[in-house]
């Protein structure tokens, strides 16, 4: 006869998840995913920066910058670390444009407007919202 074994509730294999979504974990979803699995959001218009990690001194200044915006999201992916900053209309043009001229030349620099690469974001798009500002 073989010897009872009952495993010990300590040892359970499984994880206990919660079945939705903590509010943290919502937040620090990519937009992209974030509209793929809820739709696209009642939101206004917006122009986001996103850049990596780069070297010299203003790279402190950006973020500070960054994390300032409307909405400010670190993503880390393969060990490279980008920072997406969003801007919606109103009293940002001068903000948004502080954070460029910091970020212009960074590598994997990249202007999204309302989430997506538009052709001559950087040349037209961005001069028109710095009009706002005058």
């Amino acid at each position: 006869m073989a010897p009872f074994y009952k495993p010990l509730e300590r040892f359970w294999p499984y994880a206990e998840l919660p079945e939705q979504p903590t509010d943290a974990e919502l937040a620090a979803l990519r937009p992209e995913l974030r509209q793929a699995l809820f739709g696209a959001p009642d939101r206004p218009f917006s122009i986001s920066l996103v850049f990596q990690e780069f070297g010299g001194f203003g790279y402190s200044r950006a973020l500070d910058l960054a994390r300032a915006s409307d909405e400010y999201i670190e993503t880390t992916t393969d060990g490279v670390t980008r920072h997406r900053a969003r801007f919606y209309p109103g009293d940002r043009p001068a903000r948004l444009r502080d954070l460029f001229t910091l970020v212009k030349d960074a590598p994997g620099f990249e202007v999204l407007v309302d989430d997506q690469p538009v052709p001559y974001a950087r040349e037209l798009w961005l001069p028109l919202v710095w009009f706002l500002i005058w």
